[in-house]
């Protein structure tokens, strides 16, 4: 495995990143354009939830059948599609055109993650490097860099049809260059490395029953850290603007900033977390993840003034920043599972990502957006109390158990 197919990986998580802060930093604009309330822009977004639903939901069976890269590629092609006609038809009032855009969207995008979080896995089995981290490093520099822009959009009070396209031509350049470069690395190889060890020391298995009961527990128990990570980080990166303009009245260039600090603080943790993990291991680093996060969920809740809010969005992001990306880590670290384990957690985790905000969305209609928080808040603490399952020494058992 080269540099350039690690490239071609990174870049295309850049991209994912990249397009979801330039629509999210519009998206008070696009609002008003639209001329819908809180509720219809639940509905809106759920073009996004719909479409990466349907995309993750079959990118599983699509990985065994066709490997990672026909996803990744096509994760790459169809979000450039929907920028465009969200950019076209968002200034004509066309809400089931915008809705259409965001589907194309949430369907790349849904296939491309899935793809992009095996091939990572299997390659930080392969090389014996984190990879997963920078993976989603990639994706909050995305964010942070579609952020800055989009602040800069918007204090210029450029429309948003210049400013999608824009977006849209950036995304196509990425994924032009993941295009060129991807080589996955072969099944055969991730799969059996871990095996091939056990068979060379002698050690006997249990029967599949007893190991798929191991798995199925340890699964089930990471599934939970990635819903509540990736719900969270869904929560802010699609309601933080909207909750600036509404709940505290601040400008709509305000909301944008809000939102590309949460994704900054998610970029300095993915980028200067990985030494705390291997000082501390995946089950302390997630739990103090999840309890971080917590924190400034709840501070977010209570916040009097936009001031309080964007500090405590700030610790939201930081907290929060390694969960997903260490529960995948988790999930993938078997010696013959990998692959199918990772599939698993990170389905749950981005159906998490892009079904949770539209129905914040129907929640914060009714109660406000700062209440309709408490959601992600109560999932935080469920992550903080089930972390010991990401543990590496948890891993290690798990092979006992399989190869006694």
């Amino acid at each position: 495995m080269t540099r350039h197919p690690r490239g071609a990986l990174f870049a295309t998580s850049t991209m994912t990143g990249f397009g979801i802060a330039t629509w999210v930093t519009r998206t008070p604009a696009i609002r008003d354009e639209l001329g819908a309330s809180i509720e219809a822009m639940g509905l809106v977004l759920l073009g996004l939830s719909i479409g990466s639903m349907i995309g993750i939901l079959g990118a599983g069976a699509l990985v065994r059948r066709l490997g990672t890269r026909p996803l990744i590629l096509l994760g790459g092609a169809l979000p450039v599609v929907g920028m465009v006609l969200v950019a076209l038809l968002a200034p004509a009032q066309v809400l089931a055109g915008v809705w259409a855009g965001l589907f194309l969207i949430g369907f790349g995008s849904g296939v491309a993650e899935i793809g992009l979080n095996v091939e990572a896995a299997a390659v930080e089995r392969h090389i014996g490097r984190p990879v997963v981290p920078v993976l989603h490093a990639c994706f909050s520099l995305g964010t942070v860099v579609g952020g800055v822009v989009g602040i800069a959009m918007t204090a210029a009070r450029t429309p948003v049809l210049v400013h999608l396209l824009v977006g849209a031509a950036v995304m196509a350049a990425l994924a032009a260059f993941a295009a060129l470069n991807l080589q996955p690395l072969p099944r055969a190889t991730a799969q059996t490395d871990g095996a091939d060890a056990e068979d060379a020391t002698g050690a006997s298995r249990v029967t599949t029953a007893t190991r798929r009961s191991v798995i199925t527990v340890q699964l089930a128990l990471i599934a939970v850290i990635t819903l509540a990570m990736a719900f969270a980080e869904g929560a802010a990166s699609d309601w933080l603007p909207l909750l600036m303009t509404t709940d505290h009245d601040a400008p709509e260039a305000v909301g944008s900033l809000v939102f590309t600090g949460f994704a900054l603080a998610m970029l300095i943790g993915r980028s200067a977390g990985t030494p705390l993990v291997t000082r501390l291991g995946r089950g302390p680093v997630v739990r103090l993840c999840a309890a971080v996060g917590g924190i400034g969920v709840l501070l977010v809740v209570v916040s009097p003034s936009p001031v309080v809010t964007a500090i405590a969005a700030a610790v939201w992001g930081l907290g929060i920043a390694l969960g997903f990306p260490l529960a995948i880590s988790a999930a993938g670290d078997h010696p013959t599972d990998g692959d199918r384990r990772v599939s698993v957690v990170a389905t749950a985790g981005y159906i998490a990502f892009l079904v949770g905000p539209p129905l914040l969305g129907f929640v914060g209609e009714h109660l406000g957006l700062q209440a309709a928080m408490l959601v992600p808040l109560v999932l935080l603490v469920a992550a903080f109390v089930v972390a010991p399952a990401a543990r590496d020494s948890h891993d290690v058992d798990v092979r006992r158990t399989v190869s006694t």
